[in-house]
């Protein structure tokens, strides 16, 4: 601090304030247990949200293995419909009006939420021509990217990752289909230094 003794100090930092003690206290959300209790969940549900927005994002960038995401995202939609049903009343009667008044921004959270299940998890009853449609479109896309001259891995990556995925999904095709084979023999390529297990 003694080389800055040269420098002059504003007026507002040479006059002391007077210590206001009001300022001082601690103030408190709740006044009872039932208030703090209901503070506390609000929390929960607050901080599950986020927490299921942010292992969304790391399963898109490939930061976490299937099983890994599967696991946390199926004990994470557990714990968050435990705990939204001790706020969910007259003033947060559904997920959309929590996430309004708290102004959370997090829509991979809310798809995941409202599907019910990690995005891994096979289930296409009733949406077999859905999951063709986004096979088709993926594999389009991959192919426009090559055709493009975009080879960085980084960009091919989460098309392939989600192609996976999407495949994995559809409980009509056989486990040995040979499609499913080559798409994950394509992901191993392009991810040498990551373990491939699916």
């Amino acid at each position: 601090m003694a080389m800055f003794r040269h420098i002059p100090q504003p007026e507002s930092l040479r006059r002391e304030e007077p210590v206001r003690p009001e300022l001082m206290s601690e103030v408190k959300l709740y006044r009872n247990s039932r208030e703090r209790a209901k503070y506390d969940n609000m929390a929960d549900v607050f901080a599950l949200i986020q927490t299921i927005q942010c292992l969304e994002k790391a399963y898109i960038k490939d930061a976490v293995l299937a099983a890994e995401y599967t696991a946390h995202c199926s004990k994470l939609l557990v714990q968050f419909k435990a705990a939204f049903k001790q706020v969910q009343g007259e003033e947060f009667p559904d997920l959309e009006s929590f996430m309004k008044q708290y102004r959370l921004d997090c829509p991979a959270a809310v798809e995941r939420i409202k599907d019910g299940r990690p995005i891994t998890i096979r289930d296409d009853k009733g949406n077999v021509s859905k999951s063709i449609a986004e096979i088709v479109s993926l594999f389009i896309t991959i192919m426009d990217k090559l055709r493009l001259n975009i080879f960085a891995v980084d960009e091919i990556h989460p098309d392939l990752n989600e192609l996976i995925a999407t495949l994995n999904r559809m409980s009509t095709l056989p486990p040995d289909f040979q499609g499913r084979e080559l798409v994950k023999k394509w992901y191993c390529t392009c991810t040498p230094s990551r373990s491939c297990l699916f």
